[in-house]
């Protein structure tokens, strides 16, 4: 789980999250996903104290969210490791962008997740090419801005929310 969401799953675990986005409602319910064991989290973020392309940045561990800092993208080591559950995925459903693609600052963590679907997507991959999909018109326009190759993925489809439907069996 990365992007915004992060934040609530990580104020579930105790964690200070500074100014970033929180759904402080979701947090028990994130809690009880946490407890499955089966939910990646960042280890760290791009935090910033300002919303824009010109704010300062630094990039902190997920324990160290300053107060009155924005997470507003998932850090390189946390690409990494994300990177590397991708590598040996089968299937891979992608909804949301890790941060803020559509300012340069806070766009790395949305291109090294998004190539390395595109890499786990390959048919000489290593384990097998995964069949991924993008759902959601963000992730979809992450994956036009960021010039990666659209027949790198299995399918890409502008309807996230439809798409979660879809997995819910609606």
């Amino acid at each position: 789980v990365g992007g915004g969401m992060c934040f609530t799953f990580l104020a579930a675990r105790g964690l200070g999250v500074g100014d970033s986005l929180l759904e402080s409602d979701q947090i028990d319910a994130s809690r009880g996903l946490l407890e499955t064991g089966k939910i990646v989290l960042p280890t760290d973020v791009v935090v910033a104290d300002d919303f824009s392309a010109e704010a300062n940045t630094r990039t902190v561990p997920v324990e160290k969210i300053p107060d009155g800092w924005k997470g507003l993208d998932i850090g390189p080591e946390s690409v990494a490791a994300f990177a590397q559950v991708l590598a040996s995925a089968k299937t891979v459903f992608w909804n949301g962008p890790m941060g803020v693609f559509e300012l340069a600052p806070f766009a790395e963590g949305t291109r090294g997740v998004a190539q390395a679907i595109v890499d786990a997507t390959r048919p000489d991959h290593s384990s097998g090419a995964a069949f991924s999909v993008v759902g959601g018109g963000d992730s979809a326009a992450a994956v036009r801005a960021l010039g990666l190759p659209e027949d790198g993925f299995s399918h890409i489809s502008t309807g996230g929310g439809a798409s979660l439907e879809y997995l819910e069996g609606k």
